[in-house]
């Protein structure tokens, strides 16, 4: 073993070998006591900002108030919310119940917030006045229980959140004390069987992400940059991260290319997931005096990682992660010998890795197969989903992550491509068949196909492959009502940006779609297609 690596196995027993605390509450309880009036959190878009006393304090409180709304342990609620200081606080206070948190996406049609809510059984939403008034009257809500009585962020009465968040909690005891095994959260994310799949993540899964984002940091940062929406899982780790880090985490209000480099300036920013995007703005001379130190990237194209080191003057690492496992793969701080390459990295603290063919047999080096991981906090499985738990776990606690990799013969790993059928934009996964379950139910379309289209900004842009009915002249299609009906029925990032009307797709000798030959058929996905933001078609 080099020496490169050497280092960065010292490093991940030391990561290792740290006892944790007894849960998430217990944590912040200890980081209360060291750093009391400190700034744990600024949302510097709305001027809040919180003190680790008052994370603290604040939990506690809004926990006795949710208990008197009769949540105990093991009970589920929605929290539908922005990037708010509510947030971490609804989800911290439902830790200390021992209750789950079921992060909802604000920009969710009345379709899918009904979704989340009926499968996870979710019997409060909290969510905020101005995104309760989007959604309350839609029929598909009608009923729910999670609804009768919401608590509302500046609702007023005695539903209000900041009702509850004053509550006196001098007396508050859970009814069971939550231990690390125990659920914190039913993280929704994407899956290739159409709605999304509930993830059953324990404290023992936040805590150790948390601590594995902080050996990123190497120690060297204390300002760390969220954002992304709280409803995902990067700003809930970065939270504690922070708070592991004894720092404090800056929260914007939404994902901005444009202020992005402003905000890092601005607050002394030292850590962020750095978006690709930005690497398009115009080179400044201040660039290389930004006060960032360490950056995470994921899906950075590897002629561009050298260039945004210089640019920067900062330490960019890629890594592997997802909803399901947490950290997977990370490219230690010291191993600068793989800048520039690709690779997402070697297995992070706490995780193994191995690559599997379709037999699950051992892919040797060089060779491509899928991933599988497991450790101690990966999630505990899907969420009223035994088909799916059977698909993705394997015998001695593997999980298959639904994505090709090879490893060279240092160890490191780099990303194919997914077996999964899945579109990433913007961060966003979104599966291609609850995209085409909604085009089906458009009456011209008889057979649908959603396909990603590479985009420089976004990673992806959605692709509608469409057959129309015997009796529809494509020339006469109505194109505004098929989009407008998508956006009835998805988030607006799940919507086709192109339509490409069809005379056939291709198909497997199974039957199915052969989107890879779709995708094969030419070099410009975008060519001859139409694209719904410059309401026009492109020449093919």
């Amino acid at each position: 073993m080099d020496d490169e690596l050497i280092a960065a196995q010292a490093l991940r027993a030391a990561c290792e070998a740290e006892p944790f605390a007894a849960n998430i509450p217990a944590f912040i309880d200890a980081r209360a006591a060291e750093m009391g009036d400190a700034i744990a959190a600024n949302f510097f878009e709305d001027g809040t900002t919180l003190t680790y006393a008052e994370i603290s304090r604040k939990t506690r409180a809004l926990a006795a108030g949710l208990q008197g709304r009769g949540i105990g342990f093991g009970d589920r609620v929605g929290v539908m919310l922005p990037n708010i200081a509510a947030f971490p606080l609804t989800w911290l206070a439902l830790g200390r119940l021992g209750a789950i948190m079921v992060p909802i996406n604000v920009r969710y049609t009345p379709r899918e917030v009904a979704y989340v809510i009926e499968d996870s059984g979710a019997k409060l939403l909290v969510t905020e006045k101005d995104v309760l008034a989007g959604i309350v009257d839609a029929p598909e809500l009608q009923g729910l229980e999670a609804l009768v009585a919401p608590v509302v962020v500046g609702g007023g009465g005695e539903t209000a959140w900041e009702t509850l968040a004053a509550s006196d909690a001098s007396g508050f005891r859970p009814e069971r004390e939550p231990d690390l095994e125990d659920l914190v959260n039913i993280q929704y994310t994407s899956g290739t069987t159409g709605f999304p799949k509930g993830c059953m993540l324990t404290h023992r899964y936040w805590l150790t992400l948390a601590r594995v984002a902080s050996l990123r940091a190497q120690g060297i940062a204390r300002n760390v940059l969220a954002a992304q929406p709280y409803y995902y899982m990067d700003p809930q780790w970065l939270t504690l991260m922070a708070m592991n880090l004894r720092g404090t985490v800056f929260v914007a209000g939404k994902a901005s290319a444009t202020n992005f480099l402003g905000w890092i300036h601005r607050y002394g920013i030292e850590y962020c997931i750095f978006p690709q995007i930005v690497l398009k703005q115009p080179e400044k001379p201040e660039d290389a005096s930004l006060p960032l130190k360490m950056a995470s990237v994921f899906g950075l194209r590897k002629e561009m990682h050298v260039a945004m080191e210089r640019r920067f003057n900062v330490v960019a690492r890629e890594s592997f992660g997802m909803t399901e496992v947490g950290s997977a793969l990370f490219t230690p701080y010291n191993v600068t010998s793989m800048v520039g390459t690709g690779t997402c990295g070697i297995p992070s603290p706490f995780r193994e890795a191995t690559i599997r063919d379709e037999n699950g047999a051992h892919v040797p080096d060089g060779e491509i197969g899928e991933l599988w991981i497991r450790g101690p906090g990966i999630l505990k499985g899907y969420w009223n989903k035994p088909e799916a738990n059977a698909d993705s776990f394997r015998e001695g606690g593997w999980f298959r992550t639904g994505d090709l990799f090879r490893r060279d013969a240092r160890g490191f790993h780099y990303i194919v491509g997914r077996v999964k059928d899945m579109i990433r934009r913007s961060g966003e996964n979104i599966a291609a068949r609850e995209v085409e379950a909604v085009m089906l139910g458009w009456s011209e379309v008889l057979e649908a196909a959603a396909i990603g289209v590479p985009d420089f900004d976004r990673g992806q842009e959605v692709k509608a492959c469409l057959i129309l009915q015997p009796e529809v002249d494509p020339a006469t299609f109505d194109m505004a009502g098929f989009l407008d009906h998508c956006a009835k029925n998805l988030a607006p990032f799940k919507v086709p940006r192109f339509v490409e009307i069809r005379v056939d797709l291709p198909k497997t000798p199974s039957g199915k779609v052969a989107k890879h030959q779709i995708v094969a058929e030419r070099a410009d996905l975008r060519a001859g297609a139409y694209d719904r933001l410059s309401g026009q078609w492109l020449p093919g």
